[in-house]
C-alpha cells in the first residue's frame, strides 16, 4: 500500500460557527492564508525567537514558560488585528477558544495526575523506594540496570518527568561524586523513561495527546511496548560496557510511611481506572474521570485530617511504650494532609509552557503554516518517512509541538502509523539532553555531572536503539497498517 497521504483541510471558523448555530452565511468564511505574508513572517520569527530562548533556559536560568507565553500572545494579536483590518471581527476569537479547549483538556488531566504524585511523594513514597534500593548496596552495574529498569515501567504510571528525577535521586545519592557513572547512568534513565512512556497515555504528555484525540485508544498503546523496550535496551547494553564493576558503599538509611500512602497510591489507580472507563464505555473525554479522582483524593484527604489527632495519639503511646525517642519528634512535627497543597506544587512552569507551545502553534496552523508543512512532509513524503523524521527533529525542538502539529495537520494515515508517530515523537527527545522534559529535568539535578555534551558523546548509540525500535514497529505492527482511522 502507498504511504502518499491526503491532508484534510482544517477550518475552525466554520466548526466553531455550527457549534454556536450562527448564520448559514457566514459559515462561508474561513482562515485566511498568511504564510506569505508580512505578518506571518514575523509570527515565525517570534516563535523560533522563543524557542531558542527555551533551549537556553539552563544558559540563562529563566523558566521555559515565560518566552512561549509572550510569543503566544504576539501571534495571536497579529493575527487579530490583521482581521480586523479585514472587517471580520469574531473569526480568530473561535478559533481562539477552539485550541484553548483543546489546552484545558489536557492541562486539567495533566494537574490532576501531577497533584496525585506529589500527594505520593508527600507521603514519602519515593523517598521509601529510593531508600530501599541504597540500603541493598548494589553494585554500580546492577544499579544501572536496575534504575534503568525501574525507570521504564514506573514512567507508563507516573509519567516520564517524575520518574527520571526519582531514578536520577537514587543515583546521585549512591554514587556520590562519581562524574562518569553518573553522566552514563543519567542518559540510561531518560532513555528508558522516555521509552517506558512512549507505550501508555500516562507516560508522556504527546501520548495523552493522542489518546485524548480519539486516534489511538488505550489498550491499543500496548503494542508499542516490544518497540519501545528494544529502544531502551539496545543503547543500555552497549553503554553498560562502559559502567565499573564495583560497589558504592552502603547506606542503612530507612524511610517510613507516612499514614495513608498506600491508600492514595490506590487511589491513583482508581482514578486511572475511571479516566479510561469514561473514554471507552461513555465515550466522554478522559479528563473527566480524572477529576472525579481529584475528588477522591479531597475526600481522603479530609478523612485523614478529621483522624489525625486519634492517630497521632495511637502512635505516641506505642513510641513511648517502646522507647524510640526519634519517632516521637517525628510525629511532633506531622502536619495534616492538604490537598490544594498538592495542587500548588504542581508542575506550573511545564503546563504554562504547554499553554505557550500550544497557542503558538494554533496560531501558525491558523495563518496557513501546518498545511504548508502537512502538504510537504505527507503529500511530497510518505508517512513513514515522514513519522521518522519528526521523531529526529523533536530531540531539537520539543516533542510537545511536533505532536500537536501533526494532530492539528490531521493527515489521513492507518493506525500503524498514527502509533509510529506516537513512538517516534515520544524516544526521538532521547537523543539530545533537551529533545524531552525528562533530560532537561535532570540536567538541573545533576548539574555538572549529567551534561549536553556528555548527552552527546552517545547519541550514536541512542540512534541505533531509536531505529531498532522502529524496525521493530514494522516487523510486529504490520497488520496495523492496514487500519485506516476515520478523521
Amino acid at each position: 500500500m502507498s504511504d502518499a497521504v491526503y491532508v484534510k483541510p482544517v477550518n475552525w471558523v466554520l466548526f466553531s460557527l455550527l457549534l454556536l448555530g450562527a448564520a448559514p452565511a457566514m459559515a462561508a468564511v474561513g482562515p485566511i492564508d498568511l504564510t506569505d505574508s508580512g505578518i506571518g513572517y514575523i509570527a515565525l520569527i517570534v516563535f523560533c525567537i522563543a524557542y531558542v530562548v527555551v533551549m537556553l533556559e539552563e544558559k540563562l536560568h529563566l523558566r521555559k514558560s515565560k518566552p512561549v507565553l509572550v510569543a503566544a500572545g504576539v501571534i495571536w494579536a497579529l493575527i487579530g488585528w490583521f482581521y480586523i483590518q479585514q472587517g471580520v471581527e469574531h473569526v480568530v476569537e473561535e478559533a481562539y477558544k477552539h485550541t484553548l479547549l483543546e489546552f484545558s483538556e489536557l492541562m486539567l488531566f495533566l494537574l490532576v495526575a501531577m497533584t496525585y504524585i506529589n500527594a505520593l511523594e508527600e507521603r514519602r513514597v519515593f523517598d521509601a523506594l529510593r531508600s530501599w534500593m541504597v540500603r541493598k548496596g548494589f553494585n554500580y552495574r546492577t544499579l544501572f540496570w536496575l534504575t534503568g529498569f525501574l525507570a521504564f515501567f514506573i514512567s507508563p504510571i507516573a509519567d516520564n518527568l517524575t520518574t527520571a528525577l526519582l531514578m536520577c535521586a537514587v543515583v546521585m545519592k549512591v554514587a556520590e561524586g562519581d562524574r562518569r557513572f553518573i553522566n552514563l547512568s543519567c542518559i540510561n534513565i531518560v532513555v528508558a523513561a522516555n521509552a517506558g512512556g512512549a507505550f501508555s497515555p500516562f507516560g508522556d504528555i504527546t501520548t495523552l495527546m493522542v489518546w485524548q484525540a480519539g486516534l489511538v485508544e488505550f489498550q491499543e498503546f500496548f503494542v508499542l511496548f516490544f518497540p519501545s523496550l528494544v529502544n531502551f535496551v539496545v543503547p543500555a547494553v552497549v553503554m553498560s560496557f562502559f559502567v565499573e564493576d564495583r560497589s558504592p558503599e552502603p547506606s542503612n538509611e530507612v524511610v517510613e510511611l507516612k499514614r495513608g500512602a498506600h491508600r492514595i497510591l490506590g487511589l491513583f489507580l482508581l482514578t486511572i481506572a475511571t479516566a479510561v472507563s469514561c473514554h471507552l464505555f461513555l465515550h466522554l473525554p478522559p479528563v473527566l474521570g480524572m477529576m472525579a479522582g481529584l475528588g477522591y483524593l479531597q475526600f481522603f484527604g479530609y478523612f485523614l485530617r478529621m483522624t489525625l489527632a486519634g492517630s497521632l495519639a495511637k502512635k505516641r503511646k506505642m513510641a513511648e511504650e517502646a522507647g524510640d525517642s526519634e519517632r516521637l519528634k517525628r510525629l511532633g512535627s506531622v502536619v495534616p494532609f492538604d490537598v490544594f497543597n498538592r495542587v500548588a506544587r504542581a508542575e506550573w512552569d511545564t503546563l504554562l509552557f504547554f499553554y505557550g507551545v500550544i497557542v503558538c502553534v494554533g496560531g501558525l496552523g491558523f495563518m496557513g503554516y501546518l498545511a504548508m508543512m502537512s502538504d510537504l512532509m505527507y503529500t511530497q513524503w510518505d508517512a513513514s518517512s515522514a513519522n521518522i523524521a519528526l521523531g529526529i527533529i523533536s530531540a531539537v525542538v520539543d516533542n510537545i509541538p511536533v505532536m500537536f502539529a501533526v494532530l492539528t495537520m490531521e493527515p489521513a494515515m492507518s493506525q500503524g502509523h498514527w502509533l509510529l508517530i506516537t513512538l517516534t515523537a515520544g524516544v526521538g527527545g532521547s537523543l539530545l539532553s533537551i529533545g524531552s522534559a525528562a533530560g532537561v529535568a535532570l540536567m538541573g539535578q545533576a548539574r555538572g555531572y549529567y551534561t549536553f555534551f556528555g548527552h552527546l558523546k552517545w547519541a550514536p548509540v541512542i540512534m541505533l536503539g531509536y531505529a531498532a525500535s522502529i524496525w521493530v514497529h514494522f516487523w510486529l505492527n504490520a497488520g496495523q497498517f492496514e487500519v485506516f482511522k476515520n478523521l
